[in-house]
């Protein structure tokens, strides 16, 4: 390698050095790869976390109960996903702060706190559900242990990981859990799939007027445009921000670069992108598998293991195998997915009394902010002793999800487009039509939920 004293190095002979090593330096296939996975940070755990146990079991009682006909949700759905978590993204690392420091600095309290206590519900409501699941899962697989041990255990698990694993090892955990999802797309390429009737029922929507169809809808709406990722995307941007150093622990206006915006947007849009296949592939699966088999209702979560039964026919126990791997994918999902709701309203908690708050903070440095994450993911197990049938609970959480999500769409697009808050960040026209129209899909289904129940 050619080299000079510096004293003789002139600034041109320095860049013409600089751009020789670039050009010949050896390719390093390790580090390529380790470049992506830093690049997948946010925006994938956000999207894989979007796929939580309330999300395959919704998922997988569309496929049951309508076969195809809800596919085309998820082609709709997806710009929809990625211009809402893009535009939460973008808050967080234009202004350091979470969504609701954001609200609380532009809006008044009236608006402020019922949106947080609307979210913070249905945060607890789908932790509880989510954690029945994981139970309810691994039941399958050890029939003598008790429910309530079960339970009780994996809310213990959850919040020794979240509070006493450090931030970095938590993330890189929560990237490899996604792998879980991976399941139903290789069942679906084992199966025998009608793929042109599939996909056509994909891109030419069926709507069918009836309470049960808009309900699966509303749901489907609910669980991949969730409030608890709105949250959730916006703060984790900042602790990336924090942890890059970009911005202080104590706040401040960020270091932004245009190849670290273009990073999260690419990180977000692969997020996005990896939730809509698998929820499309796990409604496949229901379709195909659950469906024609007669089985339209998914009452047990045995119900909803069978539809993993193809992917290991050809061993024996098949269907003790396929229990194995659900169990495995809701586990490992939920250990992804409820840190993120209990993290999500425990930010927009602090953030609305101005605590402390960060993973990157220890928990005698934030005791405000996991006292929340601990206090919601236990309540959130106490629902699991009420009487709720977990597999139930997974879908009425989703409609919840998607009703509360309306307001929070509005306030999303209103400050997200702000001058004063934004700067030249501010949403572009195809934000706007993302986000406006996010808000009017979800509403419209909604709204037509309610007027069915009248």
């Amino acid at each position: 390698m050619l080299e000079f004293p510096d004293e003789e190095i002139s600034e041109d002979r320095q860049k013409f050095l600089d751009r020789f090593r670039r050009v010949f330096k050896k390719p390093n296939k390790k580090r390529g790869f380790s470049r992506i996975l830093r690049i997948l940070g946010p925006g994938v755990i956000t999207g894989a976390a979007d796929d939580d146990p309330s999300g395959i079991a919704t998922y997988s009682q569309a496929g049951a109960k309508f076969g195809f006909l809800t596919s085309w949700t998820l082609l709709m759905t997806f710009p929809l996903m990625v211009a809402v978590q893009e535009a939460c993204m973008r808050i967080g690392a234009v202004t350091g702060k979470g969504l609701a420091a954001i609200v609380r600095e532009n809006y008044s309290r009236r608006i402020l706190y019922p949106i947080v206590l609307l979210v913070v519900l249905a945060n607890t409501f789908n932790i509880g559900s989510d954690i029945g699941a994981m139970a309810a899962s691994t039941k399958l697989l050890f029939p003598q242990m008790p429910f309530a041990v079960l339970a009780v255990g994996f809310a213990i698990l959850i919040l020794v990981l979240e509070i006493f694993i450090s931030y970095h090892t938590y993330v890189r955990i929560l990237k490899w859990l996604a792998l879980a999802l991976f399941a139903y797309i290789i069942t679906a390429l084992l199966i025998n799939v009608p793929w042109q009737e599939a996909l056509t029922a994909t891109v030419i929507p069926t709507v069918q007027f009836n309470q049960d169809f808009i309900f699966m809808i509303v749901a489907i709406f609910g669980t991949t445009i969730s409030p608890y990722l709105f949250f959730w995307q916006t703060s984790n941007v900042v602790e990336d921000e924090i942890s890059e150093h970009r911005v202080a622990q104590s706040g401040g206006t960020p270091r932004l670069t245009k190849p670290y915006l273009r990073r999260l947007r690419i990180d977000n849009f692969v997020g996005m992108l990896f939730s809509a296949v698998s929820a499309w592939f796990i409604i496949l699966v229901g379709a195909v598998v659950l469906n024609r088999a007669g089985i339209t209702n998914i009452v047990s979560a045995a119900d909803a293991a069978a539809a993993l039964q193809p992917l290991v026919n050809s061993f024996p126990n098949s269907g003790y195998l396929a229990q194995v791997i659900f169990a495995i994918g809701i586990i490992g999902i939920g250990l992804m997915s409820i840190p993120v709701l209990a993290g999500s309203s425990s930010y927009a908690i602090a953030e609305t009394f101005s605590w402390k708050e960060g993973l990157f903070r220890k928990f005698k440095q934030a005791r405000g902010f996991y006292m929340v994450i601990i206090f919601g993911t236990l309540v959130g197990l106490l629902f699991n002793f009420i009487g709720l049938d977990p597999i139930k609970a997974l879908v009425m959480t989703a409609v919840f999800n998607s009703i509360v999500s309306v307001p929070l769409l509005f306030l999303i697009a209103r400050v997200s487009s702000k001058q004063e808050v934004m700067g030249d960040h501010k949403n572009g026209i195809w934000s706007k039509i993302g986000l406006w129209s996010a808000f009017g899909v979800v509403t419209i289904a909604a709204t037509a939920l309610l007027v069915s129940y009248i």
